[in-house]
């Protein structure tokens, strides 16, 4: 049976800004005429609106108030509109609504970071204007949160899961739109003032040149560094001798990881200059004299650091400040955005060299070796290394000599002790730490070998081989450890001998428990897999005869050169730079030693900036690349390849 009265329109509700006009409209149809009468409800209190008799109600809006619809006909029928809510926002930023707003979503409230307390409750708030009124979606980390559909998330206990990025869409039939991302932070770190969503560090010690004069401390000061750093839980990778197409491959693969909140530390030992306030590091590769495209701005590196909403940039440079040709015109560099989140921290002042200390077997720039000294205290980043200039201009050794010198916009107190809180899922790992796993190796007589690996660096690894106890048949048993002649040009592997990266790794490790030990360098131009092989020579009881018994593993590349492979690298198209023989070894410069007698003595040397041998009469001012992006520079030099230029 027909009902009397049927409503064919029912009004909607809106959520506009104060003074807008608009109608709300009801339609019905019935078996005689109708009539309608509109009714508004504020504060629990309904009453009728009079004269409102009509299919439209024109509103202006000024107060959030319900309204519904009585519709009548001759028979005294009667049926109720649905309630409809007319929202009106108070204050609205200035040229919202747009002026030819149609009614598509407008936000006009952003949810605001949070951070929580375990069992707390979370609460998230956004509002957007929109007619009809909007809808609205949350999300976490990208992720439907399908109980999540008012303006309001309400979240009564938090979990630690809970954490992570949150936003919201509002969505009408003329279209959506979403809010700002933001972070919530559930955890034991809401009662902390500040805090790191990850620290990340890239630390570049370049020790072995071909062209200028090696030096000697970066092996140990980037070792030591990364120690430290890992203590105050930073992700680290070390990597020692880079040539230019490798350093910006790094630099680009460390500014992927980084993001926002997170602690950033770039460190540079090696060869370098200043001019105009522009810093250079020198590559490995770099030719003498410097062309122009030979050097790597470090000032372009802190501005693709910025763009990724760090909360801390820490730039030490552990290099010579010596001016290079200053008469050479230099092109300009945008100035840095003025975030407050910035600190340099040279080793020595502008137009001045930095010195290295040599002590026994170890080596150590002057700057570390303070540096290591105060970098786990419990304090603001700029008092950390005003501690350490001070300690530097005490030292008698380079007294008007090398002064350090910070330079920093940080506005915040921000310690690189300051805890981790992670967005969401936990970040990327980076660090030192990825080693193949431990393997035993078995031969046909029954020995057996163990087979372990060791990154002393991030592109340096040691691989390590101790027999265990052989059978009874077995004596005099020797393992050796090589290459197959056939895969000779696979990867840069030695024996190890003793150098100073030697003494690092004895300081850690304890060599003489070990049968035999190889240095496996420069993983980052390791092409293929490499093929290892363990010989075991030993005496067979019975026979008394000298018996020789091989086996071979394989080390995949990706495992080796992980940092610089296609997979971890955004630029599809960049070819890797080919494979060549290197390896870290002695270093036998050095600028400051001590005497038997314990006493430091000041000796002239390549801990100059710029040594030559060849001076040139000729502009080589290294001047910044034209390139604005360092993955643009990454691809073109990779598609060079090792000893080209620039295209």
């Amino acid at each position: 049976m027909q009902e009397a009265i049927a409503i064919t329109e029912q009004p909607v509700s809106v959520s506009v800004p104060v003074g807008y006009s608009f109608s709300l409209r009801c339609r019905a149809e019935g078996r005689t005429s109708l009539q309608y009468q509109w009714f508004c409800q504020h504060q629990s209190v309904c009453c009728q609106i009079p004269g409102a008799t009509k299919q439209d109600l024109p509103i202006t809006a000024q107060q959030t108030q319900l309204y519904t619809c009585r519709i009548n006909d001759l028979y005294r029928n009667a049926v109720f509109s649905d309630w409809v809510k007319v929202e009106v926002h108070q204050c609205v930023a200035r040229g919202l609504p747009p002026r030819l707003w149609r009614g598509e979503p407008v936000i006009v409230l952003n949810p605001t970071e949070q951070r929580v307390e375990v069992g707390k409750p979370l609460q998230l708030q956004c509002a957007a204007m929109g007619v009809p009124a909007p809808t609205y979606q949350w999300y976490r980390n990208g992720n439907l949160l399908e109980q999540q559909k008012k303006k309001k998330l309400w979240i009564t206990h938090a979990k630690v899961s809970d954490s992570g990025t949150y936003l919201c869409c509002a969505s009408n039939s003329h279209g959506e739109h979403w809010t700002n991302a933001v972070d919530v932070h559930i955890g034991t770190c809401r009662s902390e003032k500040f805090f790191a969503t990850g620290k990340i560090a890239l630390l570049v010690g370049n020790n072995h040149y071909q062209h200028h004069p090696n030096l000697i401390a970066p092996v140990t000061d980037v070792f030591e560094l990364s120690l430290l750093l890992e203590q105050l839980g930073f992700q680290v990778v070390s990597l020692l001798d880079l040539n230019k197409a490798e350093m910006a491959t790094a630099v680009s693969r460390f500014l992927q990881l980084l993001g926002k909140g997170v602690y950033a530390i770039f460190y540079y030992a090696g060869h370098g200059y200043e001019h105009l306030g522009r810093n250079y590091m020198v590559p490995v590769d770099a030719p003498q004299p410097y062309a122009p495209e030979n050097c790597i701005s470090v000032q372009r590196i802190l501005q693709k650091m910025q763009q990724q909403q760090t909360a801390l940039n820490l730039i030490l440079l552990d290099t010579c400040r010596k001016w290079y040709n200053p008469e050479c015109a230099l092109s300009q560099v945008p100035p840095l955005e003025p975030w407050g989140n910035t600190v340099y921290g040279y080793a020595t002042s502008e137009d001045a060299e930095a010195y290295e200390l040599q002590d026994g077997e170890f080596s150590s720039g002057i700057f570390m070796k303070y540096l290591k000294k105060h970098i786990l205290q419990e304090k603001k980043v700029t008092h950390m290394l005003e501690d350490v200039l001070e300690d530097i201009g005490r030292d008698p050794l380079v007294t008007g000599k090398q002064v350090m010198e910070i330079k920093h916009t940080l506005k915040e107190a921000r310690s690189l002790t300051d805890p981790i809180c992670p967005l969401g899922a936990a970040p990327e790992h980076w660090g030192r730490g990825h080693e193949p796993l431990s393997k035993t190796v078995t031969f046909p007589c029954g020995a057996q070998a163990e087979l372990c690996f060791h990154r002393l660096f991030s592109n340096m690894m040691y691989v390590c081989a101790k027999l265990q106890p052989p059978p009874a048949h077995v004596a005099d048993a020797r393992l050796l450890l090589c290459q197959p002649t056939e895969k000779v040009d696979v990867a840069v592997l030695k024996e190890s001998r003793p150098d100073q990266v030697e003494s690092l790794f004895a300081s850690v490790y304890k060599r003489e428990e070990l049968d035999c030990v190889f240095q496996l360098c420069g993983l980052q131009k390791i092409q293929t897999d490499v093929v290892l092989q363990l010989d075991l020579h030993y005496t067979q009881l019975s026979t008394k005869q000298r018996t020789c018994e091989s086996q071979r593993t394989i080390l995949q590349k990706s495992l080796l050169g992980q940092f610089f492979s296609q997979s971890n690298y955004r630029q599809p198209n960049c070819p890797r730079t080919p494979a060549r023989a290197s390896s870290v070894c002695r270093r036998d410069a050095s600028v400051l030693s001590t005497d038997p007698k314990g006493q430091g003595s000041l000796r002239t040397g390549s801990g100059h900036s710029l040594p030559s041998s060849n001076p040139s009469n000729s502009s080589t001012e290294p001047e910044e690349n034209d390139e604005s992006d360092l993955s643009e520079l990454c691809s073109a030099l990779l598609r060079a390849g090792p000893g080209q230029d620039c295209p």
